[in-house]
């Protein structure tokens, strides 16, 4: 359990976790590269750590030393049949982009993981894997975990995503790396492309002409990776900087990929003072410090065009609404319904509780602010994000707000209270 408590002032310097997709993607690709990837920065959440036992179970040697990880890889087709079942626990990106990666492996294997991850739906990755040749069975026809897969023999599809995501997509391109021929996905909205940034840097054949990403079976080869630090869990501190007038903040070494940067260009839409320095690019990945001086906020709507670029910061853009003069509208976020919970449901009951004036739309969110923010007790419905934007509610009123089960803040942010009180004043 966190206990909240409103603070008077934010002031200072503090990092955040490595990123958790980033972080994903290299362990994976790392372990079908043919020699050694040095990982710094990776965030040890949970989430991560469950993609790292699974790739042990699958035969491959991770060391960690001297606040690095170690990946060493025997090539694409190196992996191992798993003795045991593969489980992932809470994690959807590592049973979707692993998924895409024992499609292309000629054994057997089931992988699964908790309560959560056995209701969300699979069939987004089963039918194209599918379609490109691989055995997959499951709950329900393959549509929810666990899920059975026997791999190899794989061909080229071109595929065009029905709903805009990075893990389906990633999935697709990681199996096209084991097919014959040119693998095509068309992603209309543009998800975020950490994989394909990544396997360029990793030597794979891959090429993006406007919404296609096409690839080819590639070898990858080891590389050194600087994780920059997650901009999804800047943004809770972003959110309560940029609220608190007076409010002086810089977050180091941040990932600012323009297709994670939504954060960013919405507060700014809401009247934040927000800048960005000392940019550099390390595995492909543009890397800087966020600064943000606090002052007023204003209301704004959000619509679908700019959701696949902020679609986990919603949570706390529904904080920052709440705190805003005016009305914030967010539609064509469905895809909220589908995360470690319902979270338009979620963030609507907990809100709540809270005094927030908020209300749910078919695919979205309504929120008037200002809001007078209350104290309570509020759940995270086994949520990280939901947890922590509960959290920053806190830091807005003069009552307690006690966020129960928060246990699963270590999912992406296991250092969430140390560094919120760091900054509080």
């Amino acid at each position: 359990m966190i206990v909240s408590n409103m603070i008077s002032k934010i002031h200072g310097e503090i990092k955040v976790p490595g990123d958790k997709s980033i972080s994903h993607r290299s362990i994976l690709l790392g372990s079908i590269s043919k020699g050694k990837t040095e990982i710094t920065n990776f965030l040890k959440g949970d989430d991560c750590l469950s993609t790292i036992a699974c790739c042990r179970k699958l035969g491959i040697k991770i060391e960690e030393k001297d606040n690095k990880i170690s990946v060493y890889g025997n090539g694409a087709l190196a992996l191992k049949e798993p003795e045991d079942i593969l489980n992932v626990g809470n994690s959807g990106t590592t049973i979707r982009l692993l998924s895409g990666i024992l499609a292309g492996q000629e054994f057997l294997s089931i992988i699964t993981g908790d309560s959560s991850i056995k209701k969300r739906p699979m069939a987004r990755i089963t039918t194209p894997l599918k379609e490109m040749g691989t055995t997959i069975d499951g709950r329900e026809d393959g549509r929810l975990a666990p899920l059975c897969i026997r791999g190899g023999g794989l061909k080229a599809i071109n595929y065009k995503l029905p709903v805009s995501s990075a893990q389906v997509k990633s999935a697709i391109l990681l199996a096209g790396l084991y097919a014959d021929g040119i693998t095509r996905v068309i992603d209309a909205s543009q998800s975020r492309d950490h994989t394909e940034r990544m396997l360029k840097a990793f030597g794979g054949q891959i090429d993006i002409v406007d919404n296609t990403i096409s690839i080819k079976k590639s070898d990858l080869y080891g590389q050194a990776i600087e994780i920059p630090g997650d901009i999804s869990s800047a943004a809770f501190f972003m959110v309560a900087a940029a609220a608190v007038p007076g409010a002086t903040l810089k977050i180091l070494k941040v990932g600012i990929n323009k297709t994670r940067t939504g954060i960013i260009d919405v507060l700014k839409k809401m009247g934040a003072a927000i800048e960005i320095d000392n940019v550099y690019i390390s595995g492909g990945e543009e890397i800087g410090d966020i600064i943000i001086n606090g002052g007023k906020l204003f209301g704004t709507t959000i619509g679908k065009e700019i959701i696949p670029r902020l679609i986990d910061e919603i949570p706390i853009i529904a904080v920052a609404a709440a705190l805003a003069e005016g009305k914030t509208t967010i539609t064509g976020a469905q895809e909220l319904k589908y995360k470690e919970s319902n979270r338009i449901a979620a963030i609507v009951t907990e809100m709540k509780k809270l005094g927030i004036k908020i209300s749910e739309l078919p695919d979205g969110l309504e929120i008037e602010g200002p809001s007078i923010i209350k104290g309570g007790k509020v759940d995270s419905h086994g949520d990280h994000r939901i947890a922590m934007a509960m959290a920053i509610c806190g830091l807005f009123t003069d009552e307690k707000v006690e966020i129960l089960n928060s246990a699963c803040i270590s999912t992406s942010f296991p250092t969430f209270e140390e560094t919120l009180k760091a900054i509080s004043l």
